[in-house]
């Protein structure tokens, strides 16, 4: 049986691709460093084994690489989804906020593929960072968590030609805005209708739409897509900034 690592999967986009990499025949390591959402997120699953790993410590990433072989003996499959987001003006963004967001948003998936690449060599296996629309588009408020999802969007090329020689893919999925609980808690009505003025398809997309995306690169359907940037974002990217007067 295949297995996928996936890191930040407690919750939200994490949780929904967990779910579907299940119904697809695969058996998941969950990956967070929230324990006890971890342990509720496992407990409702089947073929899951969950590890409480702190993605931007080298040794815990030693660690739980050398877990998940020991539960599964092999890994098919790396996502490099945990990521913290940290919204203020560049002004306001102290050094400490900044080092904080790239340590887990760009350190984290460097050291988990870094430790992954012998176990993934075994089996030509593939890695799905997972970035953001504000990598490939600039926006207010991101200083910090853009060039974080811009620099993983690098990475990601830079993991797909060192790695290529052995079979391994390295793709990333740039989602657009997603109706997660969180966005949906702190999108203002009015937030909500300018992304939906800014979005061809006018509407947010959902956690399972991501999952297709992401459980598609990781799988042999895509064997000779690498190097690649999927925005799963409702042609965000394409439209430019939406302007709020033309929505009447």
């Amino acid at each position: 049986m295949k297995t996928a690592i996936f890191t930040g999967a407690a919750r939200g986009i994490g949780l929904a691709t967990t779910r579907l990499f299940l119904e697809e025949g695969w058996q998941v390591a969950m990956i967070d460093r929230d324990s006890e959402a971890l342990a509720d997120a496992v407990t409702s699953l089947d073929n899951v084994h969950g590890v409480d790993c702190d993605v931007s410590d080298p040794g815990s990433v030693t660690g739980m690489i050398e877990e998940v072989l020991h539960q599964y003996g092999r890994i098919d499959a790396l996502i490099n989804n945990a990521g913290v987001a940290d919204f203020g003006p560049i002004e306001e963004t102290t050094f400490d906020r900044w080092k904080t967001v790239m340590e887990t948003n760009l350190d984290g998936p460097f050291l988990c593929t870094q430790a992954a690449i012998p176990a993934l060599k075994e089996t030509k296996g593939a890695v799905v960072n997972i970035a953001s629309i504000s990598g490939l588009r600039a926006s207010t408020l991101r200083v910090a968590y853009g060039t974080s999802k811009a620099a993983v969007i690098q990475l990601t090329l830079q993991q797909a030609a060192e790695l290529g020689e052995y079979g391994i893919r390295a793709n990333v999925v740039a989602p657009g805005p997603v109706r997660t609980k969180l966005a949906m808690a702190v999108h203002s009505p009015e937030i909500i209708a300018a992304y939906h003025d800014a979005l061809p398809l006018n509407r947010y997309g959902t956690e399972r739409e991501i999952a297709e995306a992401i459980v598609f690169l990781a799988s042999d359907r895509a064997s000779f897509i690498t190097g690649q940037c999927l925005a799963a974002d409702g042609g965000f990217e394409g439209t430019g900034i939406g302007l709020p007067a033309l929505r009447d």
